[in-house]
C-alpha cells in the first residue's frame, strides 16, 4: 500500500543521520513525525493511511517502548495486541526474520492464552501474569537480544526505499 502521509525532511538532516550511521536516530527521523501525526489525529485509524513500512516502523516502535519496559505481557495488558497481527509478515518483507517469529511466538502464546491476558486486571492479578506466563521470559530475552539489530535492518530498507517512508526537502 502507498502513503497517504510523508513527512518532509531535509536532505542535510537526512545525509547528517546516514553519515554518523546513528540508527537509532535514523528510525527515530523516520517513527517522530508519524507519532506527532497519530497525536494531532487522536486515532489509530491513521495507521491505515500509512504505507505498510510505516507501518511497521510505528507499530515496532510501540512495541519497543513497552517490551523495554515491562515486556510483552505489558504490551498485551496494555491493549496494543491489535498492532502485531500484520508485523511478522512486514518484518519478513525488510529482512528481519528473526523478530519476525518472536512476533509470531507472541501471538501464538497470546491466542493459547487469551482468556487470561484479555482480562482486566487489579495490580497484583498483572503481577502474578508473569509468574502464570514464564513462556514471555524467553520470547522478552529474544526480543532484547534483537531489538538493535532488527531497527538497523528496519533503517536499511527505508534508506533504500525513502518515497514509501519521507519526502526529501
Amino acid at each position: 500500500m502507498t502513503s497517504k502521509y510523508l513527512p518532509e525532511i531535509p536532505l542535510t538532516v537526512l545525509e547528517e543521520k546516514k553519515s554518523s550511521k546513528d540508527y537509532q536516530g535514523l528510525f527515530e527521523l523516520f517513527t517522530e513525525p508519524l507519532h506527532e501525526e497519530l497525536y494531532r489525529r487522536q486515532t489509530f485509524d491513521f495507521l491505515d493511511d500509512l504505507s505498510d513500512g510505516q507501518q511497521l516502523f510505528i507499530s515496532y516502535d510501540y512495541v519497543r517502548t513497552q517490551v523495554m519496559q515491562g515486556g510483552f505481557i505489558q504490551f498485551i495488558q496494555n491493549g496494543y495486541i491489535g498492532l502485531l497481527p500484520s508485523m511478522p509478515e512486514w518484518l519478513y518483507k525488510v529482512g528481519a526474520d528473526d523478530m519476525a517469529k518472536i512476533i509470531d511466538d507472541v501471538l501464538k502464546v497470546y491466542v493459547l492464552n487469551r482468556e487470561l491476558m484479555d482480562k482486566k486486571t487489579t495490580l497484583e492479578e498483572f503481577a502474578s501474569l508473569y509468574d502464570e506466563l514464564k513462556e514471555f521470559e524467553i520470547i522478552d530475552e529474544r526480543f532484547f537480544q534483537l531489538n538493535i539489530p532488527t531497527i538497523g535492518i528496519m533503517v536499511q530498507h527505508a534508506l533504500l526505499h525513502l518515497a514509501d517512508f519521507i519526502i526529501i526537502t
